[in-house]
């Protein structure tokens, strides 16, 4: 028991330590709806998912990502109660998966691969099935779910006149119904065209926003994760490997950023910038005419007016910024991701 518990507390801090070494908050910034604690599951003698603990939290997107085998299908199905954990406990909206399942598993909606329907019903009468089976659950509660993901005026239709990203939105609408606390989506953008996908993404932010729902996806589009969620876990061979949050540009005009300049006289830029206490000079190709200099994003107008003052020149500024897939490569070591 008691070295149960020492594990326990060690996975607590590897978490901190895994948040801290890629510089970001471990845990959500809202209250938590869905909390992992020292979750882990054993198949067989072989760890599946070993000590993994984060949170999310209410009205926040946040992405699961982890190289084939990572175990991020296996997390899903015992957050859902599709399988039971070895060790650990899942707190969702405050109730133990473990000691209180029914309550626990109220707060969630789901959906795991792809939704189904009774394709020669109409989505109205679909979403009133799943009423009946559920209760408490109004036909007012059923347009307003419907309005939300953008089917109000395709209620009346047969499903298997749905196009595929209606479906998934049908799916979406049905998972709301009840009013849950978290939503989890397993590739939900698998299949879909650009144009589906962006209109996907817009909806899950705007009914995290709408509901308060804390929402956790599984996807393998870095991009699209990068542009939907407010944090991203990363997992790998069923350990948290790195937590990343995302902000939107230019949120935190504070924050210590990578610029490169094009410059006329790149020495003699080097100089300028050494003599400031505004910027901090990282590298200098003075035969390219670049520099690379570390500063905050308000200070870079200071610095352009010192190089102007100066007479020298400025051709360009870019942000060397790594994208979600560069520091999603930096951590697994270059895996393909799932």
């Amino acid at each position: 028991m008691a070295e149960n518990k020492a594990n326990h507390s060690n996975s607590k801090r590897a978490v901190q330590t895994a948040a801290q070494a890629a510089g970001l908050p471990g845990s959500a910034s809202g209250a938590a709806v869905l909390e992992l604690d020292y979750v882990t599951k054993r198949i067989g003698g072989k760890t599946l998912v070993n000590g993994l603990s984060f949170q999310v939290g209410s009205g926040e997107i946040v992405g699961l990502l982890g190289p084939n085998g990572a175990g991020k299908t296996t997390t899903i199905r015992m957050i859902v109660g599709l399988i039971s954990m070895s060790e650990g406990d899942i707190r969702i909206g405050g109730s133990s998966v473990r000691k209180q399942f029914e309550s626990a598993i109220r707060h969630i909606g789901a959906i795991i691969e792809n939704p189904e329907f009774y394709p020669y019903m109409s989505g109205m009468d679909n979403l009133k099935q799943f009423m009946r089976m559920e209760g408490g659950v109004s036909e007012a509660r059923i347009r307003e779910v419907s309005a939300l993901v953008g089917l109000e005026d395709a209620l009346h239709k047969k499903v298997k006149a749905y196009s595929l990203g209606m479906r998934q939105r049908l799916g979406i609408a049905q998972a709301l119904l009840h009013k849950p606390k978290v939503l989890i989506l397993d590739e939900p953008t698998n299949g879909l065209d650009p144009a589906g996908i962006r209109e996907m993404r817009d909806y899950l932010k705007l009914i995290a926003e709408k509901e308060g729902i804390g929402i956790l996806v599984s996807s393998h589009l870095l991009t699209e994760m990068e542009l939907m969620c407010s944090r991203v876990v990363v997992i790998q061979e069923g350990k948290l490997l790195a937590v990343r949050t995302i902000k939107p540009d230019g949120s935190d005009e504070s924050r210590q950023m990578s610029v490169s300049l094009e410059v006329t006289d790149a020495e003699q830029a080097a100089q300028h910038i050494a003599a400031s206490s505004k910027a901090e000079l990282q590298g200098n190709d003075a035969d390219g005419g670049r520099l690379i200099v570390k500063l905050a994003r308000e200070d870079i107008p200071a610095i352009v007016k010192r190089l102007t003052d100066a007479g020298i020149g400025i051709y360009r500024i870019e942000e060397n910024k790594a994208t979600l897939e560069d520091d999603f490569m930096k951590w697994t070591g270059g895996n393909r991701i799932a």
